[in-house]
This record gives C-alpha cells, sequence and structure tokens, in this order.
C-alpha cells in the first residue's frame, strides 16, 4: 500500500483524536518501523490495519466506522491534491465510472508497483452498480470514498453494500 495513503491517516488521526493518540496508537500497533513512512513508499497494509485497530481499541468506535471514515476523508484529501482528476467531471457517476481506467491507469504510470484494488462498474439510470475487488479487504475504505464523492458532488445516495466472496463487494448506489 502506497505510503501516502498512511500520511493521510495520520493526519486524520491527528486532526480527529490528536498527536498524543496518534503516538499512542503507534506505539499499541508495535510497527516494524516504528511509524515512519512516507508518501512515496510502499507498506504491508496490514500495518494501517494494526492502527486502525488500536484507535478502536482507544477511542471504541468500532473498526468499520473508522474505516468508512477514513475513506471520506480521503476523498477530501485526493480532491485538494490532485485536482486534474476532477477536471470536467460534472458528477459522482461519471467520476466513480472512471476511477478503473482513468485514475488507475494514472497512478500506475507514477506508481508502477502500485497494488490497485479493481473496479467494474455499471451504471443504469440512476443507479450505480460498483463491485469491488481485492483481496485486502479494504470495502469499508472503498464505501468512505464513495461517501465522499457524493459530498463532493453535493449528491444524495442510498447505498447497498453486500458481500459477493471472500475478496469482492458489491455497492448498489442509488442517487434519491
Amino acid at each position: 500500500m502506497k505510503g501516502m495513503v498512511f500520511t493521510e491517516f495520520f493526519s486524520l488521526v491527528e486532526t480527529a483524536f490528536g498527536e498524543d493518540m496518534l503516538d499512542d496508537i503507534i506505539d499499541d500497533a508495535n510497527l516494524p518501523n516504528g511509524g515512519a513512512y512516507t508518501a512515496v513508499g510502499t507498506y504491508n497494509h496490514m500495518e494501517l490495519v494494526a492502527m486502525v485497530i488500536a484507535l478502536s481499541t482507544r477511542s471504541e468506535i468500532p473498526v468499520p466506522d473508522l474505516v468508512k471514515t477514513f475513506g471520506t476523508y480521503l476523498f477530501g484529501r485526493f480532491v485538494a491534491l490532485y485536482p486534474n482528476f476532477f477536471d470536467n467531471v460534472t458528477d459522482s457517476f461519471v467520476f466513480l465510472s472512471g476511477i478503473e481506467n482513468i485514475i488507475h491507469a494514472e497512478v500506475l504510470k507514477l506508481y508502477p508497483d502500485a497494488n490497485l484494488p479493481k473496479f467494474d462498474v455499471q451504471i443504469e439510470g440512476d443507479e450505480l452498480v460498483m463491485i469491488y475487488h481485492s483481496n485486502r479487504h479494504f470495502a469499508d475504505l472503498a464505501e468512505g470514498l464513495i461517501i465522499g464523492a457524493s459530498q463532493h458532488f453535493d449528491e444524495d445516495f442510498k447505498i447497498v453494500k453486500a458481500d459477493l466472496d471472500e475478496n469482492s463487494t458489491e455497492f448498489r448506489i442509488v442517487r434519491q
């Protein structure tokens, strides 16, 4: 997993819970590198999982809720850091349907070693069906990113999430 995800997680924790909490969860997670991450480095995703579990234990907020919140936050950061991805994008369905062929294609140009999730997308009127495939099991992060898209484009969604198998989750996103 790219280090940018780790550094943005640190920013969220510092902002929402404070520097002491960040230090505490880094200690609790017993990370192999002591919590030193660079945005361009590549790290084991289980290190992020360990920190989220530590944060959940200390904050008493369930892990799925924390991961979803992080996804929503991360979408906002993507908007700030990569505004060109949002040029001429009129709504969330246009954006979400372009993740695989536009966003991920650009990410792989910059970071050929990136291990990105795969998305299959189908739009039918006011419904978008998005199937998330990843062996890292971050469907809650994907859901948070979808929520972030709805907020960014000021759209109201109903999201129905269903696990299809161990590594795939379907999101049915309906505009309200």
